[in-house]
């Protein structure tokens, strides 16, 4: 069953839930604030995402602006990724796990697209 990695007080995340429930699309919902990827997840799912570590950070949230972009732009992938698990408000959501595919964001389109090809 895919994951769908959310936070409650997300709207484009209640957007995503919303559009999966009128689809009829059964998925695991994970609090991604009390429950952020690990290293191990992030490991996996960046390079399946086919996005770059970067594209995975919530830049309009509050933990981005804490770190500044200067900081963020100076930092390794590795610090980057260490950084996304240990904080679930930085990480770009909500984020789709479904088998090898992984999708980051809600864009009704290539969500759209990934169920037509994958039922």
């Amino acid at each position: 069953m895919p994951i769908v990695l959310s936070y409650s007080g997300c709207q484009t995340c209640k957007k995503a839930l919303a559009w999966l429930k009128a689809k009829k699309i059964d998925v695991s919902v994970r609090p991604i604030v009390e429950q952020p990827p690990t290293k191990a997840e992030l490991n996996r799912w960046i390079p399946a995402s086919g996005q770059p570590v970067k594209k995975w950070l919530n830049t309009s949230g509050q933990s981005y602006r804490a770190l500044g972009k200067a900081k963020v732009d100076a930092a390794t992938e590795a610090t980057l990724v260490q950084w996304l698990a240990a904080d679930g408000k930085l990480v770009k959501r909500p984020v789709l796990v479904d088998g090898n595919q992984v999708l980051i964001g809600f864009k009704e389109d290539a969500w759209a697209a990934h169920f037509s090809g994958s039922r």
